[in-house]
């Protein structure tokens, strides 16, 4: 049996802090978490010198990173990205796909099934994330146009052919036919997520009734409280904050949403109901200057700059190169959570809200050992997978 020690750590838990304590990993899974000392036989120790171990980093929205974009539709490209992230603190993740042709999807598709088995040195490949094509245009954001579409029975049958992998939707349910597109992908156990929307808060009321029940990056490309015939009616971010039991995620980048909002964000949805995602494209873990959104055949060239990917006439973001990192280091440093809220909310309640949470999300026993040990500015220093050390700073 393989066993690895990990000491002088202190251990976030979902609600508490154990100082100077002790993980005990088995064959890649946690037997043992404890404020106390535990003598244990031929293990591996690892010396957390006083810094944080935490939970390792859940994304469940990423289009990529160090140069690779999950569009690209290679198995390079799904192992590239996934190692990148894995050098930030993030243990899982959740590729996520742009609005294309579906030929592209279904390359990206066989893309993502060979790379499960292959990947030994990145993330783990949760499973795939369809940002799209069923979208609002007067919300499209950095997402082409022209893909957009409604959506027909016949083609999202066919997708849901080509993979088995789908566990993550995000639509606009304001579009005709949308909600019994949800309906259908709901019955597939498939989490439906209201993103790049015009909808007024009716429907949003309406869409959460017909399963959808989370919120595609909360403030970006969505609709706000705005005139219809000179009356006020709510949008998607009023809608998000009224339906207690709606689950949100923010791209915490610091950019996208300023520290005010990200701490109102929190302030009313809370660390349980509130995931932080990257939403990266190929530019995270990557310096300044061009860079393409999507495939390199096919993708849009975009300018990375001030710490965020742009559009070329500088007039609107184009995309996030922000890492898990970053994300926490924004909502504790910036927006003034508590630092145990801001590992739940990118390990246990991503972990809840796509439905791992009975082997993922926490450090207790009986689950993956994904591990982040870092230091008190959020550098991380050792990233675990499953008790496998696939990172560790010299």
């Amino acid at each position: 049996m393989h066993r690895i020690k990990i000491i002088n750590g202190n251990i976030i838990t979902p609600y508490r802090l154990l100082e100077r304590g002790t993980i005990i990993i088995e064959d890649g899974i946690i037997s043992c978490v404890t404020r106390e000392e535990v003598p244990v036989q031929e293990a591996v120790v690892i010396d957390a010198e006083g810094h944080y171990v935490a939970p390792g980093f859940i994304d469940i929205h990423t289009h990529g990173g160090g140069g690779f974009d999950f569009m690209d539709a290679t198995v390079e490209a799904y192992l590239g990205a996934a190692e990148t992230h894995a050098r930030y603190g993030t243990t899982s993740i959740v590729p996520t796909t742009l609005t294309s042709t579906n030929e592209g999807l279904r390359q990206s598709f066989e893309a993502f099934r060979k790379s499960k088995t292959l990947n030994k040195q990145g993330a783990e490949l949760i499973g795939i994330h369809l940002e799209g094509p069923y979208f609002s245009l007067e919300q499209k954001g950095a997402q082409d146009p022209r893909y957009i579409r409604v959506p027909i029975r016949e083609e999202y049958e066919k997708i849901f052919e080509w993979s088995d992998d789908i566990i993550r939707w995000s639509a606009a349910p304001e579009i005709e036919g949308v909600l019994e597109f949800g309906r259908y992908a709901r019955k597939k156990g498939v989490l439906m997520s209201i993103g790049h929307s015009d909808a007024t808060g009716e429907k949003v009321a309406e869409a959460f009734e017909n399963g959808f029940s989370h919120i595609t990056h909360l403030y970006s490309a969505m609709s706000g409280v705005k005139r219809i015939n000179a009356l006020r009616v709510s949008g998607v971010i009023e809608s998000a904050f009224l339906t207690d039991e709606m689950t949100v995620e923010i791209i915490a980048d610091g950019i996208h949403i300023p520290a005010d909002l990200l701490h109102l964000v929190y302030k009313i949805k809370g660390p349980s109901r509130t995931v932080l995602i990257t939403d990266s494209m190929r530019g995270a873990g990557m310096g300044e200057g061009p860079s393409i959104l999507g495939s390199l055949k096919d993708g849009m060239e975009v300018f990375v700059e001030d710490g965020v990917a742009k559009l070329p006439d500088r007039k609107a973001f184009a995309g996030s190169v922000a890492t898990a990192d970053r994300l926490v280091r924004t909502m504790v440093k910036s927006a003034g959570v508590p630092l145990i809220d801001a590992i739940r909310m990118i390990s246990i309640t991503p972990a809840k809200v796509i439905g791992i949470d009975d082997r993922k999300g926490s450090l207790a026993q009986g689950k993956d050992a994904d591990i982040v040990i870092f230091d008190s500015d959020i550098d991380i220093k050792t990233t675990i997978i499953k008790g496998k050390t696939v990172y560790e700073k010299k």
